[in-house]
């Protein structure tokens, strides 16, 4: 790195793919296949997730990233007339341009807590809609969206998912999981969820890799064939087909072969880990603890013009008239050099 390059934890999707992956997508550069996922790669892959999650007859399908990735999956399990219910500050409520409601759905965003909702305030919600004598007039919850970790780096437990299957399945809709981070999840101590749960207690979710070591791409996982028929004609509806499809295929059938998955987290968090203590030391305010690879510190706002000056960070939001609240964000090939350079770059 350049010394006058700045540091960047702005965001976790900055450098390129695992050198597995780049490798792979060389060694096969000039093979011929079938394209739209139809390859024999592909279908490695979808094998590799299958076993990853317990499910051998588990519909997988790749999809070219996040935003694609919940359109066609919200468009497939809503009917026209119902909505999704998520957390005020989720991506589909906050950070994907109105993509959920230009598909005809709306986004029920309901209070959270760091990122999190809880089920009794999804119950709540749906027992008020059935109670409300004008509810053939709006728009009825169909299901419930979660991400896992949320956008504040959270983390749900399995505990608090199975509530979240109870109660989608008092209510009859479907329960779907935004994984677009997972990979820090499955490598955080502190979580207790894996891909086995995901797909015991969803009706879908999604692997991330655009953020998790592929250059991008993502992994949608329907445990229950039949589930969504004609998912792919719905995926190419909404422009998310990928005609080379061997190109997510190859990446998915790195990051699940030997378990790389499991474990390509590991550098994030514990560089984050590093970060967050060296930031105690130095007298920082943390915003809140939470245990993967997001950050949340509340900074002086003149503090954060010097900052600036040596740090690229994401801003998160005004914590009041003098300080703000920034994100760093760790990820998959933080090196040990470059997070001792931002400790550095921090000390006051």
């Amino acid at each position: 790195m350049d010394v006058n390059e700045k540091l960047s934890f702005a965001c976790d999707y900055e450098k390129g793919a695992h050198p597995n992956i780049l490798a792979r997508l060389v060694e096969t550069n000039t093979w011929k296949t079938a394209g739209y996922g139809l390859d024999e790669i592909s279908e490695s892959a979808r094998n590799r997730i299958r076993k990853a999650c317990g499910k051998e007859d588990a519909v997988v399908e790749f999809l070219v990233g996040g935003t694609q990735a919940n359109a066609v999956m919200i468009d497939a399990l809503l009917r026209s007339y119902q909505g999704v219910i998520a957390a005020e500050t989720g991506h589909i409520s906050t950070h994907e341009a109105g993509a959920i409601e230009a598909n005809g759905h709306k986004v029920l965003a309901i209070p959270h807590e760091y990122g999190k909702i809880a089920a009794s305030d999804v119950e709540k919600y749906l027992d008020d809609y059935y109670q409300d004598m004008n509810h053939e007039h709006m728009v009825m919850p169909g299901m419930v969206y979660l991400s896992h970790p949320t956008e504040y780096g959270t983390l749900y437990s399995k505990a608090e998912l199975q509530a979240f299957r109870e109660v989608c399945n008092k209510y009859g809709i479907s329960l779907y999981v935004d994984g677009a981070r997972l990979a820090y999840a499955l490598s955080c101590p502190e979580n207790d969820v894996g891909l086995k749960d995901l797909a015991d207690l969803c009706d879908a979710f999604y692997i991330g890799g655009t953020k998790c070591g592929a250059l991008f791409g993502e992994a949608v996982v329907i445990p229950q064939p039949g589930k969504i028929p004609h998912l792919f004609t719905i995926t190419k509806q909404h422009g998310a087909l990928l005609a080379k499809g061997r190109l997510l295929g190859i990446q998915f059938d790195e990051l699940f072969r030997d378990d790389l998955y499991m474990r390509i987290g590991e550098p994030a968090i514990k560089a984050a880990a590093k970060i967050r203590q060296a930031l105690r030391e130095e007298g920082y305010r943390l915003y809140f603890e939470a245990p993967t690879n997001q950050i949340f510190v509340v900074v002086d706002n003149d503090l954060l013009k010097m900052l600036g000056e040596k740090i690229e960070y994401s801003f998160w939001e005004k914590y009041d008239g003098r300080h703000t609240v920034i994100r760093l964000a760790t990820d998959w090939g933080t090196t040990e050099a470059e997070t001792n350079a931002l400790i550095e770059a921090l000390k006051r």
